[in-house]
């Protein structure tokens, strides 16, 4: 496994270190590798997400039918 140093502002190196000491993470390494993982994760769902709709083709819809029902389903219309 390769090491990587990272520096942090001190308000952000304590919340690793309290992260750790509340016995969420063995260690440092182990909160960092798993923020990567949650990274990587959303990224993946968002490529799916981006592929979906772009392989969904085209609405058949004006864009103001959808602005209107974006705004309807947000109380705003």
């Amino acid at each position: 496994m390769a090491t990587m140093n990272v520096s942090l502002p001190d308000p952000m190196r304590e919340w690793v270190e309290t992260q750790v000491e509340g016995g969420h993470y063995a260690n440092a390494s182990d909160y960092i590798r798993d923020l990567i993982r949650h990274d990587q994760r959303r990224a993946q769902e968002l490529d799916a997400a981006i592929t979906a709709g772009l392989e969904s083709g085209r609405s058949p819809r004006k864009a103001e039918e959808i602005m209107a029902a974006a705004k309807a389903r947000l109380g705003d219309g």
